[in-house]
């Protein structure tokens, strides 16, 4: 029977992910990538059944100012020049399962309208990839990979309305990301009820919980596909594959549904931007903190050399933190 599976994650340079990682796993080509040199090679995948890049329908009559965009290798790689932070965001996934029920077509044109749908909401550049199942025959599943920043003729532009937070999301306009991502898996969930209405399937899946959907089940839990990015071959500086292997973080793993019960809740497929949205709120208050801290000891300061203009002031200057512009504050952004 069908099934409902969309799990939403990003990826972050400080975890180790790399954008072009990701697109040449998931795509099953090889991509190099232009910063590190690192050549992702997964051109032996056998089960990578169809890829397409797909872009804001804005740019539909743009022609050949968006070629570049098409080119897989070109558009990751940008995503990689970008972003300057060593705790950037290169890139957001969503992972689904597709209905076995389903033609082959039937599938793709499922995958390509929700692609279509995402990049016309958040005009970013969402490259997917359909994979067959590799043990269970019903384990269909596809991955879009987005860019965190909107597709323009030039180039990548600003972060989308998903990748913003705090005062920006205010002076945009923005409501809450989690409710956004929301949305996001109640739009598959009719999108895939649409395809198997379409199909004459009389299976329906939902983004909704056992429980909300007034049911005495127990959830399953999802598991992911055995194979990883960790078993990636990468070349370096135009050296051939050999045995070599580099460890890819575990987040950039391929994520291959199985016919399960659907997820507990709609919340826990946002789950990873919660804990984004929690820690940069943390983030803007300790900000805050300090920077009334800071402005409070300027001011005692300046009252204690007017109050004793004889005391004598320590000249050492600054410390060799402040001197290499070491950055103090929480710790890195790990990809939530």
């Amino acid at each position: 029977m069908a099934i409902y599976y969309l799990n939403m994650k990003t990826f972050g340079r400080s975890a180790g992910n790399r954008a072009t990682s990701a697109a040449a796993y998931r795509s099953g080509e090889r991509i190099k990538d232009e910063r590190t040199g690192n050549v992702y090679n997964h051109a032996r995948r056998t089960d990578v059944l169809h890829t397409e890049i797909v872009l804001p329908s804005r740019f539909a009559a743009q022609g050949s100012q968006m070629d570049w965009a098409r080119d897989r290798s070109k558009l990751w790689n940008a995503a990689e020049h970008a972003e300057s932070r060593r705790n950037a965001r290169v890139a957001r996934e969503y992972a689904v399962a597709l209905a076995a029920e389903l033609t082959p077509e039937q599938r793709l044109g499922l995958v390509r309208n929700f692609a279509q749908e995402l990049a016309d909401r958040y005009q970013f550049a969402v490259d997917f990839a359909i994979h067959a199942p590799k043990n269970d025959p019903r384990n269909y599943h596809a991955h879009l990979l987005a860019t965190t920043r909107e597709v323009t003729p030039d180039g990548l532009g600003p972060k989308t309305a998903l990748d913003v937070s705090g005062p920006e999301r205010e002076r945009r306009g923005l409501g809450s990301t989690v409710q956004e991502l929301i949305s996001v898996r109640e739009r598959w969930a009719v999108l895939t009820n649409e395809a198997l209405r379409a199909a004459n399937v009389p299976a329906r899946v939902s983004h909704l919980s056992y429980a909300a959907q007034g049911l005495d089940r127990v959830p399953g839990r999802h598991l992911g596909h055995p194979a990883s990015e960790s078993a990636a071959h990468v070349e370096t500086s135009g050296v051939e594959p050999t045995s070599a292997v580099m460890p890819v973080a575990t987040a950039g793993a391929a994520a291959a549904p199985v016919p399960s019960t659907p997820v507990s809740s709609s919340a826990l497929g946002a789950l990873d931007e919660m804990q984004r949205l929690a820690r940069d709120s943390w983030l803007a208050l300790r900000r805050q903190a300090v920077g009334r801290s800071q402005s409070t000891s300027a001011q005692a300061s300046a009252v204690a050399s007017q109050a004793a203009p004889t005391q004598s002031h320590d000249a050492s200057g600054p410390t060799q933190a402040e001197h290499a512009g070491a950055h103090v504050g929480p710790p890195s952004d790990h990809g939530l």
